[in-house]
């Protein structure tokens, strides 16, 4: 059956008119689904009893299954779902002083293939729909009545600009229907150049990370095999395109891998690559992940290092936060559950 989330109202109301409904019960399911997330039609007081039955009958509310849950020492939790054909993703919920951010998958697996990624090693079975990427901010919104979810990433499992239909609409809906800023809304990507230029084309205000990892063409398609694809100028030029449009400056993400990408000439190279540009470099420091090769997390001398070769040079630098690493959720670490599903290993379901 469909799954009314990843409807937008206009939407709705095509599907209720098939019912002979007005375009206003439309607006009324819209907000029930999206603003006070309910599971079911029968939580839906204000609608008469034969049309919540009739939605029943036709219809379900979501399709993501809830199967594990682990909170790190830091309060930042990976969920793990189960998607309707059996696949699975993950999502992480990240709490902070000042804000909590919600970081959600686009695809299942990644055909990126990033060296240092644990997502990348699982290869790609399939995008999601809008509705499956916004499911996970409103499973994750529910785990967590409390606090408000007002920052969603689209940093999870997957290249979202891969999949730019489903992110752009899940943007939308995250905008318009569950009522989030659009400029709370950050998309990353390797360097999908025509991605970066669809986004430029819309003119969504979004944030656009751009995961660079290496200052030269050589060095980043070692890392990230995807760069051979498009090189790191045609990737600057889209980025400038999109701010010229949006107002938007782009971020630069940056994982530093021990002895790979993080001596000072790495960010000399870095800093004059960048040079006359907008934005910030965000240094990630890599977090450890089991099975893919050689790599280690630098010293703290060595990132400090690396930061003040590029703040000399001009850069506005800033330093990710390690967070959900105790619980496999931080940057890198999304394998879609497959840590944990085992052979005769038993899981414990949490509702969401």
């Amino acid at each position: 059956m469909t799954a009314l989330v990843g409807q937008s109202t206009a939407q709705l109301e095509g599907l209720l008119a098939a019912f002979g409904q007005p375009a206003y019960r439309a607006r009324q399911v819209a907000a029930w689904i999206y603003r006070r997330r309910v599971h079911t039609f029968e939580d839906m007081t204000d609608l008469p009893a034969a049309l919540r039955r009739d939605l029943a009958s036709r219809f379900v509310i979501r399709t993501l299954v809830p199967e594990q849950s682990v909170t790190a020492p830091d309060e930042a939790a990976k969920y793990t779902f189960r998607l309707s054909d059996g696949n699975h993703i993950e999502s992480v919920y990240l709490p902070y002083e000042d804000r909590v951010s919600a970081c959600v998958s686009t695809q299942v697996g990644c055909p990126a293939g990033c060296a240092f990624c644990a997502t990348g090693r699982l290869g790609l079975a399939r995008n999601l729909t809008a509705g499956e990427i916004v499911e996970q901010y409103m499973a994750l919104q529910d785990a967590y009545p409390n606090r408000r979810i007002s920052h969603v990433v689209f940093m999870g499992m997957g290249e979202p600009l891969l999949n730019v239909d489903a992110t752009l609409a899940a943007v939308r809906l995250l905008n318009k229907e569950v009522q989030l800023s659009a400029r709370n809304l950050t998309i990353s990507t390797v360097g999908i150049v025509p991605g970066i230029l669809r986004l430029a084309e819309e003119g969504l205000p979004v944030n656009l990370a751009l995961s660079i990892h290496a200052p030269d063409d050589s060095l980043r398609s070692q890392i990230v095999p995807m760069a051979r694809k498009w090189r790191l100028g045609e990737i600057l030029q889209a980025a400038a395109r999109f701010r010229e449009r949006t107002g938007r400056d782009a971020t630069y993400e940056y994982v530093l891998l021990d002895g790979v990408n993080d001596a000072p000439s790495h960010a000399t190279a870095l800093a004059r690559l960048l040079d006359g540009l907008r934005g910030s470099v965000n240094v990630i420091p890599y977090n450890s992940i089991e099975g893919l090769g050689d790599f280690r997390t630098p010293s703290r001398r060595r990132i400090e290092a690396f930061k003040r070769v590029l703040r000399e040079a001009g850069c506005t630098v800033t330093e990710r936060a390690r967070r959900g690493e105790g619980a496999k959720a931080a940057c890198g670490q999304l394998a879609g559950g497959s840590e944990t599903r085992r052979p005769g290993r038993r899981r414990t379901a949490h509702r969401v």
